[in-house]
């Protein structure tokens, strides 16, 4: 039978790179060689390639479709192949972008392989490489007594996929959920403890764990914990939980995994609310289970790629998040991340601006939750600039969002948000600062409630403190200023 057989090289740099492969024979087939390894998730079919691939086919044309990562162009051919010879595709992908080269740097921060995942080596190798990301974070979790293929991998840098371009980690995500009846109802939250040296236990706590299991100890205790081993905490699933409001006022969580994997209202609302009580908290993402989306959230390291210096970036709200486009703010001359001291009545100038490989439908410029400028593109665009001048009447925050009907491979909506620029010098307090912090406090009202009466314990003792906890968060909200 005849072959097609491939190369895909970067064409700016001449080196052989890993990359997706789809190649569809004349029947509509999707062909791949016989040990392929596929993408998991939606959208379009995808073989994973180390940069060289083989497949035997039959007589006639086919399609080839080529990606790798978010920042090359997709390579699409129609090969014919003649039935007598086999096909040799040279395969050059271009950059539509080149962020490393001024700074920033894509990671994936939540990622899970499930139980039914048979080569979690081999797949991990391929991850980071394919979608071209810098960091790479699997973690273990506790789930009844499903055994996640990623559960094998012990927290800490996993040296065997790390080389100077990627560094892959294992971290964990502890977490609680607390509804017998919707065992995947939250309850206290899930956070994701990265850059840890030693599993904190316990990895989850009450039901999720069996029907029995305390709902103690809460999460803010792991955080702790975390903490001392100068890890990194991302609340995940969107500031959903109970715990969420309690543990960010209480400044132990570094950033907010959102969009991960796609746009839900719970996610923002609940991190609009933390960014109008004055909490600090940078966007993080990650595509959850397996990379099933190209989520990735960007962290600027003033330089090439150093481990370190990226943490230090998503700790100092140097991000942007994004399944493609690559978008930018400025306030004032100040990025994100950055706190901007002003009197009021200040006239500010803010810039957003934006490049895409898809089209880009709307872009806003947000102010303490609320768009106050916003620019329609009803025939797309992949590039461009928003600006604004505002007048700095109260303390809050500023970030630009983006999105569109355009959809990748994954068949998921284009969307891209900065972390904010903080404002303050003002002397005043926002009406929704005002609304947000009444939110919260009502909100671990309802969380105390619970605690005190279906909450699951193995002493008074144990139930005492998590009230005592959230009381502590619930009067960070009442005494705001």
């Amino acid at each position: 039978m005849p072959k097609i057989t491939g190369e895909v090289r970067d064409a700016s740099t001449g080196e052989v790179v890993q990359a997706r492969v789809q190649v569809l024979a004349p029947n509509g087939a999707n062909i791949a060689p016989v040990d392929a390894m596929w993408k998991v998730g939606s959208g379009e079919p995808f073989f994973y390639s180390d940069g060289q691939f083989s497949i035997e086919t039959t007589r006639g044309y086919h399609r080839v479709l080529v990606e790798r990562g978010t920042e090359f162009t997709p390579w699409v051919r129609t090969i014919e192949v003649d039935g007598t010879s086999d096909s040799i595709v040279d395969i050059q992908i271009s950059r539509w972008a080149d962020l490393p080269d001024r700074g920033w740097h894509p990671g994936n921060t939540h990622i899970h392989y499930d139980e039914k995942e048979t080569n979690p080596d081999r797949r991990l190798a391929y991850d980071s490489r394919v979608e071209d990301l810098r960091m790479t974070a699997v973690s273990i979790l506790k789930r009844w007594d499903l055994d996640y293929a990623t559960n094998k991998y012990p927290p800490g840098v996993l040296n065997e996929f790390t080389d100077t371009h990627h560094h892959v980690q294992s971290g964990e995500e502890t977490r609680h959920n607390h509804d017998p009846s919707n065992p995947f109802q939250i309850g206290y939250g899930h956070v994701m403890l990265l850059n840890i040296r030693n599993q904190v236990d316990p990895i989850s706590r009450g039901h999720i764990v069996d029907q029995f299991d305390p709902d103690y100890p809460p999460l803010s205790y792991a955080c702790d914990v975390a903490n001392d081993q100068d890890g990194l905490v991302i609340w995940c699933h969107n500031g959903q939980g109970m715990e969420a409001p309690v543990a960010a006022a209480l400044g132990k969580v570094h950033a907010m995994n959102l969009f991960d994997p796609f746009w839900t209202d719970i996610e923002y609302f609940n991190w609009y609310h933390m960014l109008n009580t004055g909490i600090k908290l940078p966007a993080s993402t990650g595509s959850d289970w397996f990379l099933s989306s190209a989520n990735r959230v960007y962290s600027q390291t003033n330089g090439g790629f150093e481990y370190e210096s990226w943490l230090d970036g998503i700790r100092n709200g140097r991000t942007f998040i994004t399944n493609g486009p690559a978008l930018f703010l400025t306030v004032a001359g100040h990025d994100p991340g950055q706190t901007l001291e002003v009197e009021k009545g200040t006239l500010l100038h803010v810039h957003a601006r934006w490049d895409s490989h898809y089209s880009v439908d709307r872009v806003e410029i947000v102010v303490n939750g609320a768009v106050v400028a916003r620019r329609d593109f009803p025939e797309g665009s992949t590039s461009g600039h928003l600006e604004a001048e505002l007048v700095a009447g109260v303390d809050g925050w500023i970030a630009v969002r983006l999105g569109s009907g355009s959809r990748d491979s994954f068949n998921q909506p284009i969307w891209a948000h900065t972390s904010p620029v903080y404002v303050t010098g003002t002397g005043t307090r926002s009406d929704a600062s005002v609304d947000s912090a009444k939110h919260f406090a009502d909100r671990i009202d309802e969380g105390i409630h619970w605690v005190k009466t279906k909450g699951r314990f193995y002493n008074d003792s144990q139930r005492k403190e998590v009230v005592d906890l959230f009381r502590q968060g619930q009067e960070w909200y009442r005494n705001l200023k």
